[in-house]
């Protein structure tokens, strides 16, 4: 996450010099006021980390000096949470994703991002209800049979309220911010400088391609209707399974800025942080065969996996959430993942694998990296497939795998800057990040080579795990 975060101080550093430069008129919208409070974020924390190195010089012993870097890392923590919680849109996503992905952040501002996953500030009642009105034509206390104003979730897009419709399904109402369009815009602008910042670190990186597959999915998020519909492909594609569950949109009480599902229970993903082992690693089973069947073989998956979108039930049932950010994958871009796999796992071919990788854009031909370093760098995202045996998914393995992409002085830079990420692996990689961060969380431990094989179209094998018996009952036609 060193590169998030350097982004988005870069970003409120150069909106502020933008604010200083002689002659430049500020207009007064909605990019010019988020990119102030980014500004002022970064000149008050610019302010106090230097009253912290004058207290840290004075300090007289190596434990005063590490108090005083704990202190300073809170009240850090505590701004940067705030600022993005407020500000909602694209920049929010950036603070919940760094919450959860890379165990080298520091632990407070970890731990004060991670409130951004659920429980971000919300709008009031009023101007939620003025939302329902303008899109279904009336106040929601007039429009469904029960409404609890007070929001049970609130994210980076919208909030979620509890509801009963008037045949009496209990559902769960989420409700577009006012003006969080314009937000997402204005993110968009810096989320450019993000990967521009990116693109120096990784000469060998094209983030045009990626910005603009960026661009577009986050700005798919913005019509609920387009988040409809992909929640109606997973909950056809889903339904009566044993251990998935995506909830049934309700049509008549969903809009393109509201959305109206089935109500979803369940424990949240700190709760089941501290169930046993077994029900963690059943847990995570269903989470991992819900990720590759989607891809394998619905071609499509929310690419946005964090803890927030999950609840979970004993015995390893998951309730999946927020489908907003979907990526539907062409039949020629699966077959680019199976060959990856069959080189890379199935066939451990290193020149093969390196092969596709070069033909797909992935990796320049011209480079100097040679196949152990191909080996070294890309088989860590497989690892936990490359053998038949049970595998230890742990926070470090997810850590590394953040390094691997972002840390530009890592041992495998030069790998890095030799690599490119097409479109059709930007959603993909984001994915991939999400699911070892979760997974590491969970210390989910299992034959995951064996589930794997069930689900991969190229061989279709047999179930290895009860839940797979279940999963193979329920696909028979």
């Amino acid at each position: 996450m060193l590169a998030v975060a350097a982004g988005v101080a870069a970003t409120a550093v150069i909106a502020a010099r933008a604010r200083r430069a002689p002659g430049r008129p500020v207009a007064a919208t909605g990019v010019a006021a988020r990119n102030a409070r980014l500004a002022a974020t970064g000149v008050k924390s610019g302010a106090a980390y230097a009253l912290h190195r004058a207290r840290r010089a004075a300090a007289t012993s190596d434990a005063r000096r590490a108090e005083l870097d704990a202190a300073h890392q809170m009240r850090t923590a505590a701004q940067v949470a705030e600022t993005l919680g407020h500000m909602k849109g694209a920049l929010m996503k950036i603070g919940q994703m760094a919450s959860y992905l890379d165990d080298g952040i520091p632990e407070a501002l970890r731990d004060a991002l991670a409130a951004l996953q659920q429980d971000a500030p919300p709008m009031s009642p009023e101007l939620c209800a003025q939302v329902v009105r303008e899109e279904l034509g009336t106040e929601p206390a007039t429009l469904f049979a029960e409404w609890n104003p007070v929001p049970i979730a609130a994210a980076s897009i919208g909030q979620v309220h509890r509801a009963r419709t008037r045949s009496g399904i209990e559902v769960a109402v989420k409700v577009q911010y006012p003006g969080v369009d314009e937000a997402i815009r204005a993110d968009l602008v810096n989320t450019d400088l993000l990967f521009r910042a990116i693109a120096l670190m990784f000469p060998g990186l094209e983030p045009g391609p990626l910005v603009a597959e960026l661009r577009a999915r986050l700005t798919e998020e913005l019509d609920y209707t387009i988040e409809a519909d992909n929640q109606r492909l997973f909950a056809d594609a889903y339904a009566r399974h044993p251990n998935i569950h995506v909830p049934r949109v309700v049509d008549e009480y969903s809009s393109h800025r509201v959305l109206t599902t089935e109500l979803a229970t369940g424990a949240r993903f700190a709760e089941a942080e501290g169930w046993s082992q077994d029900e963690r690693n059943l847990a995570a089973e269903a989470i991992f065969r819900f990720v590759f069947r989607s891809i394998y073989r619905l071609h499509a998956f929310n690419g946005d996996p964090h803890p927030g979108n999950y609840l979970f039930r004993p015995g390893g049932r998951v309730t999946f959430l927020d489908f907003g950010l979907v990526k539907r994958y062409t039949p020629t871009e699966v077959r680019l993942f199976e060959s990856l796999i069959q080189a890379m796992v199935l066939d451990r071919d290193i020149a093969a694998f390196r092969r596709v990788l070069e033909r797909n854009d992935i990796l320049r031909p011209d480079s100097d990296v040679t196949d152990d370093d191909v080996n070294a760098y890309f088989g860590h995202f497989y690892e936990f497939v490359l053998e038949d045996r049970p595998v230890t998914f742990s926070p470090e393995y997810a850590s590394e795998s953040v390094r691997r992409v972002f840390d530009p002085n890592g041992p495998y830079a030069h790998v890095a800057k030799a690599a490119n990420v097409p479109p059709v692996l930007v959603v993909s990689q984001r994915i991939n990040l999400g699911l070892h961060a979760v997974l590491g969380r969970l210390r989910a431990t299992e034959n995951f080579r064996r589930i794997a094989e069930e689900i991969w179209p190229m061989t279709n094998a047999p179930p290895s795990t009860p839940m797979g018996e279940a999963e193979a009952a329920w696909s028979r036609p």
